[in-house]
């Protein structure tokens, strides 16, 4: 009985060091996109299934056609109260993406132009600029701003889900493609999630220190 107790008290003496090192051991966590499991998954558009992604075709209905996306093709409509647009290409229009963890979006600039202060929940960003120059940047979960002026040529990133902006800063129309690390990395407007998603006015009066006259101003313009 007490070789017993013994031998407890030793065991729960050697694992008490091994159980503290697990609970200060890093946790490695995967936020990309699931590897694909085939080949490819062309998404099938018309199934009315909610999923995580979307079904995949059959092989034999699949064409080369699934694999092309001429969204980029057209220029975006500058012409509105920011001067600039973004044409995306995510898996709901460019279903060949399904699975593989990729998309792909055209950015256009009017002089002055931006692309307003955003989140993309679910991937990361690479920028390349094709013309102009562009003053972009993004903010740490700590507030620390990390921007500069980026021209012709240039390419920089933009870590998963942080806030981050792109404003034409040169004296003519600006060009930009960015690819993501999600088939769809979702896209959300700062102002617009705020200001146009019906939050009761006393909470965007004390976040943003505001009258309930300048919120119902902003709601306006944003809902």
């Amino acid at each position: 009985m007490k070789a017993s107790i013994s031998s407890t008290i030793l065991v729960g003496l050697l694992l008490c060091p091994v159980l503290l090192l697990l609970q200060l051991a890093p946790l490695n966590v995967n936020a990309a996109d699931a590897d694909p499991l085939r080949d490819f998954c062309v998404a099938d558009l018309t199934k009315d299934l909610y999923l995580n992604g979307y079904p995949c075709k059959k092989p034999a209905a699949v064409t080369t056609d699934d694999f092309v996306f001429y969204g980029l093709t057209a220029p975006p409509q500058t012409n509105n109260s920011v001067g600039a647009s973004a044409v995306f290409g995510f898996v709901h229009n460019f279903p060949g993406l399904n699975s593989l963890g990729i998309s792909i979006a055209r950015l256009d600039f009017a002089k002055g132009g931006l692309i307003p202060p955003h989140t993309h929940p679910r991937g990361s960003e690479i920028i390349y600029v094709v013309e102009g120059s562009l003053y972009a940047g993004f903010v740490t979960t700590d507030n620390k701003l990390f921007a500069k002026v980026i021209n012709k040529g240039d390419v920089m990133i933009f870590p998963i889900g942080l806030i981050h902006f792109q404003l034409n800063v040169g004296d003519a129309p600006a060009q930009a493609v960015v690819s993501l690390n999600s088939q769809s990395a979702g896209f959300q407007l700062i102002a617009n999630s705020m200001f146009g998603s019906n939050i009761k006015d006393e909470v965007l009066q004390k976040t943003f220190v505001l009258d309930q006259k300048t919120v119902h101003w902003l709601k306006a313009i944003f809902s």
